[in-house]
């Protein structure tokens, strides 16, 4: 009699990424309650039974797909300050420019888990909020660092406090001007834009 192939551990990994795809894909796009297992694994290209074979619930999925979405964004969040060596006005210009973007707006499904997940977190318990909590800090730390290099720059200084407390202003201005513009986007589009526009212009002032 033949046996069942046993999977190997390498295509149980790449299986595991095919989920986490999925989910952050449809998560992004519908939130954590819009979507069910059946259809995720539907669009892994997977069957129902084969997602218990990586994760307890789709609540141990959403944790998963949040860890990876802040990873992959403070990743990118460290190549914009990379792409600007001696220039932490520039950067923090770029970081602003890609955030409160259109482009960003209109493919929530590819975005920052910063904005795609700040309505679902509060409602997932205390495990998703510490998640969340590490992501937003380590935004907090990477802006309040490039804002301190851009006084130093000018041939300033800011103390570490007031570096802080700029950086949660700056943050939470980008992710609130983004959920507003994705908020009216079909219903009014040049409003939408209005708002996009309005807050890069802010952002990027100083």
């Amino acid at each position: 009699m033949v046996g069942v192939p046993r999977i190997t551990q390498e295509q149980k990994r790449l299986n595991r990424e095919r989920i986490v795809g999925a989910a952050g894909e449809g998560f992004r796009r519908r939130g954590v309650d819009g979507i069910g297992i059946d259809e995720l694994m539907k669009a892994a290209g997977m069957t129902h039974g084969g997602f218990y074979n990586h994760f307890a619930s789709k609540d141990d999925l959403a944790l998963e797909v949040l860890h990876q979405g802040f990873t992959d964004s403070l990743a990118e969040l460290d190549a914009i300050r990379a792409a600007h060596p001696g220039s932490a006005r520039a950067a923090l210009h770029d970081m602003v420019d890609r955030y409160v973007d259109a482009g960003h707006r209109d493919r929530p499904e590819q975005g920052c888990a910063s904005a795609a997940f700040v309505s679902d977190t509060g409602r997932h318990g205390s495990a998703a909020q510490a998640e969340y909590r590490r992501g937003l800090d380590g935004y907090l730390t990477a802006i309040a660092d490039m804002l301190t290099d851009r006084e130093r720059e000018s041939g300033g200084e800011l103390a570490p406090a007031e570096a802080r407390e700029r950086a949660v202003a700056l943050f939470s201005q980008m992710v609130g001007a983004l959920l507003l513009s994705r908020a009216v986007a079909d219903a009014d589009p040049d409003l939408s834009d209005e708002v996009l526009a309005a807050n890069r212009r802010r952002l990027t002032a100083g």
